[in-house]
């Protein structure tokens, strides 16, 4: 044999023997692997890919001279959490921007503002979120429905417009200067959709519920273009990476992202094929439908190096229950007569439904109150009976939050998966039952169980940065309906079984993004996207789920996060 033959015969047999060696093995596991169980405790993983579990004497073979050893010491391992509804860049932002999700009071948040103000320079916004009146240790003196004046936070800010919006996300509180500069009134109306919330006089007190929204919004995107395009991107970026970090300290490595504007789409997949992405995204185009027209093709992506996609639209037909935005069947039990907003015209949500299966895109419509959700599953019926031929689109009513009973059933019926927050159970618990009544609040308020045992598919968030992005806490949520602060309960025989709660954050949001064949459960074949825990979540007891920590958080085979304790 020549020498260049043998040469080339040698290259091959080392090639052989050093491919198929494992990039990363993770052994001594705690395995649970959501859809399957294994007689080993050893994973592993090659080019992002789980490719073997097993025993750690059938995998040690797989050794090679590049292989990392991971030893999980016994901890819990599992697939990484997949965040089911959220705001990715809003995550961000909201980690830049003034934070009042911990905020006890008025007080509070005014003094946040104040501070702010000091090293803020004159004319630009100060933007905040998270404020909660109904979560405040204390009743502002001055209050309409709870909601404060806004003459201190006016006092502190004279030279600043100031929006700070409820953690909701569904209504705003505006300072003096930004009323002067929106040019509100007396006179102003009310917005369709929309209300300013006033005093006897009919003075704006400064709260501005659901499409009333939209005058601040404008006069704040009007400053925001005069600004240097160069630096808000890069203010932007600067927030995915904070989005990125707060998601793999908490073990989330896939984020469903529940509207985004083109502009963010297009810098979405551009970090995906540029290969910066650390957490997959699955994203919703979100525009109102006379800008979604002729566009929506322009749009659709899928698996971009396996990291971004855009196959799907979002819409919404009400607000929130906090800020009285959840559109009723019947009135507020706290505001007579008063049945919520219907804040897109259902006609154009019919259009964008028309467009979504059209171009077999899933549609996802915010519905949170009782009426509300009847109005979009009549619309997903109307569309689907016009469609016999698709019988697999996986429409999904985003939080579902509030149910006639008699409207359960239809979900299973039309395989409509409810995406559901856990944490907005509990987190909204002090005041549901005030705004609902008793009945309404027992029967259909985060109706967990009844929807399971129709045979729903329930999947599970947070809506960051409406609440805080931790799995830990929506998942002891989903399987206790207690708050971790107080213990106060609510309905707890609506609850989740841990199991049922693991797959509503791992395969029930992959099947809810139809992703359930690449990740969601520990299978060979499937991402490696892992998260080790301290704590055993289908074992431990209710208060040891607290306690969990991430101690590592695995995304396409990668460490991304590794705990410091």
């Amino acid at each position: 044999m020549k020498p260049l033959s043998i040469l080339i015969f040698v290259l091959f047999i080392w090639s052989c023997k050093h491919t198929h060696k494992a990039d990363l093995i993770i052994k001594n596991a705690n395995l649970y692997a959501v859809d399957t169980t294994y007689d080993g405790n050893t994973i592993a993983i090659k080019d992002g890919l789980i490719t073997q579990i097993g025993s750690w004497e059938n995998i040690e073979g797989l050794i090679g001279d590049q292989t990392e050893i991971l030893d999980a010491e016994g901890q819990f391992v599992m697939p990484g959490f997949i965040e089911g509804h959220g705001h990715y860049s809003g995550l961000g932002y909201s980690l830049i921007n003034l934070n009042f999700l911990k905020s006890k009071s008025w007080e509070e948040v005014v003094q946040q503002v104040a501070e702010k103000a000091t090293n803020t320079p004159q004319g630009s916004w100060i933007i905040g979120r998270g404020w909660h009146q109904e979560k405040w240790d204390s009743i502002p003196k001055q209050n309409i429905f709870g909601y404060p004046y806004h003459y201190v936070l006016s006092e502190v800010s004279q030279e600043h417009p100031v929006l700070l919006y409820h953690a909701s996300g569904h209504s705003l509180f505006a300072n003096k200067k930004a009323m002067e500069m929106a040019g509100i009134s007396k006179e102003t109306p009310n917005p369709v959709g929309g209300e300013i919330v006033r005093d006897v006089h009919g003075e704006a007190i400064g709260v501005f519920e659901e499409r009333a929204m939209g005058i601040f919004k404008q006069k704040h995107n009007e400053y925001i273009a005069s600004l240097d395009q160069k630096s808000l991107d890069s203010v932007w970026h600067s927030a995915i990476v904070l989005a990125e970090d707060e998601c793999l300290k908490k073990g989330v490595t896939s984020f469903q992202d529940a509207g985004s504007t083109f502009d963010e789409l297009e810098k979405y997949e551009a970090l995906a094929k540029a290969k910066k992405m650390r957490v997959r995204l699955w994203a919703m185009m979100r525009h109102p439908a006379k800008e979604l027209e002729g566009k929506v093709a322009n749009y659709i992506r899928r698996n971009v190096e396996n990291f971004y996609t855009c196959a799907a639209i979002k819409s919404e037909v009400d607000g929130a229950l906090g800020a009285f935005g959840a559109w009723l069947l019947e009135a507020y039990s706290d505001k007579p007569g008063f049945k919520g907003q219907n804040t897109t015209d259902i006609y154009d949500v019919k259009k964008i439904a028309d467009m979504a299966i059209e171009h077999d895109v899933q549609f996802c419509v915010h519905a949170i109150g009782d009426r509300a959700n009847r109005v979009v599953l009549d619309i997903y019926e109307g569309v689907m009976e016009q469609h016999p031929d698709k019988k697999d689109i996986r429409w999904r009513i985003e939080h579902a939050q509030h149910l006639n009973t008699a409207d359960i059933p239809r979900f299973a019926e039309n395989k409509i998966i409810a995406s559901m927050q856990g944490i907005h159970c509990t987190s909204d618990a002090p005041f549901v039952v005030k705004r609902l009544g008793m009945d309404r609040a027992k029967t259909g308020a985060y109706a967990w169980r009844s929807l399971l045992d129709q045979g729903v598919i329930v999947a599970n968030g947070t809506d960051a940065p409406v609440e805080d992005v931790d799995p830990i806490k929506s998942f002891y949520a989903s399987v206790t309906r207690k708050r971790e602060d107080n213990g106060m309960e609510f309905f707890t025989e609506q609850a989740m079984t841990r199991q049922e709660a693991v797959y509503s954050y791992t395969l029930g949001n992959a099947f809810a993004a139809f992703e359930e064949k690449q990740k969601g459960s520990l299978r060979p074949g499937k991402y490696a996207d892992i998260v080790i825990l301290s704590q055993d979540l289908i074992r431990c007891t209710d208060d040891d789920i607290l306690k969990t920590k991430v101690l590592y958080t695995i995304v396409d085979g990668k460490i991304r996060f590794k705990s410091k304790n």
